[in-house]
């Protein structure tokens, strides 16, 4: 209600008292008592709009800091938390409404231009969208740095692991040539321990045979060892071996089959002289401790 009011209200309430003051008022008195009740009335809408012109105040600032939380969460700012809009404020805006009410001067100027305030079902919605995109997890966008790291620590990790590969297989080809080698070389010596023969030192050939053989070869040879002194000695025998070439076949760790071409020439005191002969043998041999020794030897055609 307008303070113009409220002063007209108390100047009738004056004139109300100088009336009743003068005799024979009766009338006036009851007058006086129901305007001032009217204006008590006045006073107390008056009161009440005031109170909802500040409610609806409130209510727009309330609101006004909502929108610029939910627009901060739907930016990807951290929001803390969306000021909720009371209830009390919209039940007072709703008792407002309801009374047809004139509005002071100073309280319209506050509510002028205020917008509606959400109801309890839009507060709810704006509350539990907020968590939800607070919740969301936000995943690293990939960028050309990151990418061309990535790609070095790949190719890094393809050459190192090609260089250790080229590595091992060096070192496995290098293995394997120093193995074929000491097989070739044991072959080598076992033939030509094997059919060099001096009747001046038959006995010392015949048990260097036996010293560089193992197995059943050596158990043969061993079984044959006088009679092939005596015949050497007897026919006064000399034999010279010369090895032309060599090849594994295969071979393991521990035992290999080797390949040996070689020739030999048979002199005598009588004065024979023979022409050299070639000769093709297959030698097994088999590791015993360091040293590689004749398990098996065969003539190869």
């Amino acid at each position: 209600m307008p303070l113009f009011g409220r002063r007209a209200s108390v100047i009738d309430a004056d004139r109300i008292d100088e009336s009743a003051s003068t005799p024979g008022g009766g009338g006036d008195a009851e007058r006086a008592r129901a305007l001032a009740e009217e204006a008590e009335a006045e006073a107390a809408e008056a009161e009440a709009a005031a109170a909802a012109a500040r409610a609806r105040a409130r209510a727009l600032r309330l609101r006004r800091e909502a929108e610029e939380a939910v627009q901060a969460s739907s930016a990807g700012e951290p929001t803390d938390q969306i000021p909720d809009i009371p209830t009390d404020v919209a039940a007072a805006e709703d008792a407002t409404d309801a009374t047809d009410v004139p509005d002071a001067p100073d309280a319209g100027v506050a509510a002028e231009g205020a917008t509606e305030v959400p109801d309890a079902d839009q507060r709810a919605d704006v509350e539990d969208a907020a968590p939800a995109r607070r919740r969301r997890p936000r995943l690293p966008r990939p960028t050309w740095r990151g990418i061309v790291a990535a790609l070095v620590i790949l190719v890094t990790a393809a050459l190192l692991a090609l260089s250790g590969y080229m590595i091992w297989e060096h070192r496995e080809a290098e293995r394997l040539r120093q193995l074929d080698a000491e097989y070739s070389a044991a072959a080598r010596q076992s033939v030509v321990t094997l059919m060099s023969l001096n009747f001046n030192n038959a006995e010392e050939d015949v048990q260097r045979i036996i010293d560089n053989s193992t197995g059943e070869f050596k158990d043969d040879f061993e079984l044959q060892a006088q009679d092939f002194v005596q015949v050497a000695q007897d026919s006064k025998v000399i034999t010279e071996v010369s090895v032309n070439a060599t090849g594994v076949e295969s071979m393991t760790e521990d035992s290999a089959v080797v390949l040996v071409a070689a020739s030999s020439r048979v002199t005598n005191t009588g004065g024979a002289n023979q022409e050299p002969r070639t000769w093709r043998l297959s030698v097994h041999l088999q590791r015993e401790g360091d040293q590689l020794k004749m398990s098996k030897v065969e003539f190869v055609p």
